[in-house]
């Protein structure tokens, strides 16, 4: 780091304070004008430390630390573990350009976590629970499965054990860790359907492996697009599973990836597109009230909760949302500006997808298509059902999918 203009230093320490941390961190902090951090760490520092103290301000924000930039003085951030993971040091190099900051990692609670129970900490899924809701959980849940949860307080364990309960996978055992690295480290255990820990210490965090009850075993939705229809609350408007497969496939989601789901329904597609990869993004842009309902429902049941639902009609609706890299259209390209406002709002090279089943909306499509290219394609799919003592194909209504890339 020598050389470099950091004004900056996000300085990872743990449940050892001060004692744990090593020379650099040390020589930091006693060459900073002011230290920023919570409550708990700014109490760690020794009193001949002559740097002035910040608490993070009520409700949370960077502004007044980023505000010190202006000063030239030198600044430290205290954070818990490793700032760049699920801490402040991500928050910040939003907002700072690298040069500026320096970062100084401690151990995680997630690998001390792991390093206690002898875990591969790759192949174990990770989530937080701090300011999120318990269910974004729902999606790793599978039998065998293992996890890591960073708890939002000390109901959090007990939280989550009913949630397994609840889902059938009441034989799980839990680890719950709390104060991990110091010396109030504590470990409590015990199964989710027999759970007695009402409460726990704030600072925790939650390890578990999935164990289905033998005689109630969980129902777990696959990774790949195309889950059963009725993993869906729906009135009916809803992509069917076969089309709604094919419809993911053309869209394409990359990790980071923003989808408008213009006309959502149930919400299906937005929902399978976040399920793709977590760092998936998508808003559902949906005006009735029932579905509005339906998609906040299907959201939290198949764990991507922060699926961003906007209550409106397209175009109008439309304003203002983040430009997206992927647009699916469902419902509403006969209404005037929606092809229009979805184009001119799609990032070069993001993809515009739109599914129709009357002849008056692929007209539409085709009538685009004439103007942007892009391509149509028409699925039609049968299942087979009783007809007296046989069996006969009965066709669902035919689906033209257009599919486009913008320049």
């Amino acid at each position: 780091m020598q050389g470099r203009r950091a004004w900056l230093t996000v300085i990872g320490i743990g449940e050892d304070g001060y004692a744990g941390l090593g020379r650099e961190a040390r020589r930091a902090l006693f060459a900073a004008a002011a230290v920023a951090g919570g409550a708990r760490h700014l109490a760690m520092l020794p009193a001949r430390m002559q740097a002035r103290r910040e608490p993070w301000p009520q409700p949370f924000s960077v502004e007044p630390l980023l505000a010190l930039r202006a000063t030239h003085e030198r600044v430290c951030v205290l954070a818990s573990g490793d700032p760049m993971f699920y801490g402040v040091g991500a928050t910040l190099a939003r907002h700072v350009a690298p040069g500026e900051m320096d970062v100084l990692p401690a151990p995680s609670s997630l690998s001390l976590a792991a390093a206690r129970l002898g875990w591969a900490l790759q192949e174990t899924a990770v989530v937080s629970l701090v300011g999120r809701p318990l269910a974004g959980l729902w999606r790793h849940l599978y039998a065998g499965s293992r996890v890591l949860a960073l708890s939002a307080d000390g109901r959090t364990p007990a939280a989550l054990a009913a949630l397994l309960s609840a889902q059938g996978y009441g034989a799980t055992r839990l680890t719950v860790f709390e104060h991990l690295g110091g010396s109030l480290e504590r470990r409590i255990e015990g199964r989710a359907d027999a759970w007695h820990a009402d409460e726990t210490a704030a600072l925790n965090l939650v390890a578990f492996e999935c164990e289905a009850n033998g005689e109630a075993p969980a129902r777990a939705w696959t990774l790949t697009p195309g889950l059963p229809d009725d993993a869906y609350l729906h009135d009916g408007q809803l992509t069917k599973r076969d089309v709604r497969a094919l419809t993911l496939a053309r869209l394409a989601p990359t990790p980071g990836a923003l989808l408008w789901d213009v006309g959502a329904g149930s919400g299906s597609i937005g929902i399978e597109w976040m399920r793709a990869h977590p760092a998936c993004r998508a808003i559902a842009i949906e005006s009735n009230g029932e579905r509005q309902r339906f998609i906040e429902h299907n959201r939290n049941a198949l764990g991507v909760p922060a699926l961003q639902l906007v209550a409106g009609r397209a175009p109008d609706a439309l304003d203002g949302l983040a430009a997206p890299d992927a647009v699916f259209i469902g419902g509403g390209v006969t209404v005037p500006g929606v092809l229009e406002t979805c184009w001119a709002r799609l990032k070069s090279g993001g993809r515009l997808v739109a599914n129709a089943v009357t002849v008056q909306s692929e007209a539409a499509l085709v009538a685009w298509r004439a103007q942007h290219g892009g391509t149509l394609t028409r699925i039609g799919v049968g299942e087979a059902e009783p007809l007296g003592r046989f069996d006969t194909w009965r066709q669902a209504l035919p689906v033209t999918l257009y599919e486009a890339v913008k320049p």
